[in-house]
């Protein structure tokens, strides 16, 4: 019933952001979530973003990456993977939405097809890709970089 204006909510808040990126060009830091399954990658598609991505978002003042990607990957989708499970796989800075983002992402090889739930506010699609239908969607910059070796 609410998610709908939620979902502006979320593009108003992000679009606020960016325009605050715009004007002051910060250096940011997050963490994302590669969460593999057989051969196949889960991506997200946020509400207020145009590119399909990977579960995740901005690294706390004093919180390790490791558990940025747990605690962003059960906020985002319901999925419970111990930041013990991850390892690093890739670790680089790009300009993006106006900013210079630094990103480390940690993947997981998941025995099972997770068992992802959205809230259809914040993210509002999921699902599993191979690297080259990842590849062929409008992803995002580190991403794209991440899947260069697949």
């Amino acid at each position: 019933m609410f998610e709908p204006t939620l979902r502006v909510a979320y593009r108003c808040a992000h679009l606020a952001l960016r325009s605050y990126w715009f004007v002051r060009r910060p250096a940011t830091s997050g963490a994302l979530a590669a969460l593999w399954h057989d051969g196949r990658i889960l991506l997200v598609k946020n509400s207020y973003r145009r590119q399909y991505s990977l579960p995740g978002g901005y690294v706390r003042p004093g919180e390790d990456p490791r558990d940025a990607a747990s605690r962003e990957v059960l906020e985002e989708i319901r999925v419970d993977v111990p930041p013990s499970t991850f390892e690093l796989a890739y670790h680089g800075t790009k300009p993006f939405e106006f900013r210079q983002d630094t990103l480390d992402i940690y993947e997981a090889e998941l025995p099972e097809p997770p068992a992802h739930r959205i809230d259809n506010v914040e993210v509002v699609w999921a699902g599993l890709k191979t690297p080259g239908e990842a590849r062929a969607m409008n992803i995002v910059p580190h991403l794209s970089d991440y899947l260069e070796s697949f």
